[in-house]
């Protein structure tokens, strides 16, 4: 995809990810992280009808913390992730669809704690794929 065809997008967007119920989410556009990864609390991973599950629940909007998402998505994986502070964790990755903008995709998203950082997602280079360019110095424009 050649550049005059990618969208630029800022380094911080509004995103959603419906089949996890959840619309308007602010994510931080990481282009130095090569995966995408989403804060969750209550992790718990269960079986059913033979396939490995994880439930978790979400505060999707920063301002507003009595709202919770509880979310059910099958593990595709799971990965030893090394975090910006370089520790290494183990993380079940889920792959679920992604919107920004009128752009829509299916992204692996490992599930961390990220209760210290400003954003509860980051969104990396394999989630952006070929359709974005980011401009740091510009938010939200989409």
């Amino acid at each position: 995809m050649g550049k005059q065809n990618k969208i630029i997008i800022g380094c911080i967007e509004s995103c959603s990810l419906p089949k996890l119920g959840i619309s308007d989410m602010n994510v931080r556009v990481d282009t130095g992280a090569k995966t995408s990864s989403l804060h969750v609390d209550n992790l718990v991973k269960y079986v059913e009808d033979g396939a490995t599950l994880v439930r978790f629940d979400i505060h999707p909007d920063n301002h507003n913390v009595s709202k919770l998402v509880t979310c059910h998505a099958k593990v595709s994986d799971i990965r030893k992730i090394k975090s910006s502070n370089g520790e290494s964790e183990q993380r079940y990755v889920i792959i679920t669809p992604i919107t920004l903008g009128k752009k829509s995709r299916d992204i692996e998203i490992t599930l961390t704690n990220r209760a210290d950082m400003s954003y509860l997602m980051l969104l990396g280079r394999e989630g952006l794929g070929n359709q974005f360019l980011v401009d740091p110095s510009a938010v939200f424009l989409h």
